[in-house]
């Protein structure tokens, strides 16, 4: 099987806000960078979207050992919240529902198809991957809003939009 290593972090531009995700695989000699945007989500969601979209670039089967800066992500494997909010119709212990349910079936998913071990790193710290991911996400997140801001010469509202 092989052994892959993973980066992630996610980021959001007010919460809820634009967010971005950014990740980085690492297989022997090769390393892949992979990054994202959305308009309106939340931090929690670019975490474990990150998270997806790497695992989700793996073909077969491997062993993976998983670095993320996300207390959310990480405690609900190792800490087994993932089994209890399922277990519970996606509750949690004080019955309110379980946000992001969407997310936590896909990334439930992927992890049965690989052998993955959660690692919580400190964020914005002295670890050179993660502090990657989060330009990668906070990149992202500034490509994204460039896009939606008009373009020079135009104003906001103008002929330009019909």
């Amino acid at each position: 099987m092989k052994k892959v290593i993973i980066y992630t972090d996610g980021a959001c531009s007010g919460n809820p806000g634009v967010g971005g995700w950014g990740a980085i695989l690492q297989y022997g000699d090769y390393s892949k960078e992979i990054s994202g945007a959305e308009a309106e989500t939340t931090n929690n969601r670019m975490e474990v979207y990150a998270v997806i979209r790497a695992l989700s670039l793996l073909k077969y089967p491997c062993e993976v050992e998983l670095y993320s800066d996300s207390a959310y992500t990480v405690n609900a494997f190792e800490k087994g919240w993932l089994e209890e909010w399922r277990a519970a119709g996606w509750k949690k212990a004080d019955g309110k529902a379980v946000q992001n349910v969407d997310l936590w079936r896909e990334l439930s998913a992927l992890t049965k198809m690989h052998r993955v071990c959660f690692h919580k790193v400190k964020g914005h710290a002295d670890n050179e991957y993660n502090n990657r991911c989060d330009r990668l996400a906070t990149s992202a997140i500034k490509a994204y809003k460039k896009t939606l801001a008009p373009q020079d010469g135009e104003e906001e509202g103008s002929a330009a939009d019909l």
